[in-house]
């Protein structure tokens, strides 16, 4: 179905992945998507360890292969040297987006100072939308929260479906132009 939003969830943990301990990423993006999104959507997920082939392989076929629109990665966003998750969206990138990076740093400042040693970046491969997130679920929900509502319209622009949100969670913003009438 086109109209429906295909996401990609992309977990990187060298320790979750290989079962030290449990996964946190990809239950609390599960659980924020089903509270935002009131448009049809279904999800891909992947837990994968912090190398740099590995991360790159992932978000092509995420986007070449199974056709995701929205493809968010967790972990793997600090300056420690198994941390190479902007290094490896960079590298499969057709077009960088500055503005999701830094108002994602933006938001995440006005929870703790350690922001600033987040490298997260948002690109474009093909029709998707790739996005670096938090590793701490609290964190991932602080950062959807302040910049989903951009989300939909690059989606739009890009070509992907019409998302819509419950905005008791986040309301979508689009130019008037581009909001579509409710059927």
């Amino acid at each position: 179905m086109h109209n429906e939003l295909l996401i990609g969830l992309v977990s990187i943990s060298d320790r979750a992945s290989s079962g030290v301990y449990e996964d946190k990423g990809l239950p609390a993006l599960q659980e924020w998507f089903g509270a935002a999104l009131t448009s049809p959507w279904k999800m891909v997920t992947r837990l994968i360890p912090d190398e740099q082939a590995v991360i790159e392989q992932t978000l092509k076929a995420l986007v070449d292969d199974e056709h995701c629109h929205l493809v968010l990665t967790t972990g793997g966003t600090g300056p420690a040297l198994r941390d190479v998750t902007p290094e490896a969206t960079l590298a499969v990138a057709d077009k960088v987006m500055p503005g999701f990076g830094e108002q994602m740093r933006q938001v995440s400042l006005k929870y703790v100072p350690t922001a600033i040693l987040s490298r997260q970046v948002g690109v474009v491969r093909k029709q998707a939308l790739i996005l670096n997130l938090p590793g701490q679920p609290k964190a991932i929900k602080e950062t959807l929260d302040g910049v989903f509502a951009a989300v939909p319209y690059c989606v739009d622009l890009i070509g992907g479906p019409y998302i819509e949100t419950n905005e008791s969670v986040v309301k979508a913003f689009r130019p008037k132009s581009a909001i579509k009438p409710k059927t």
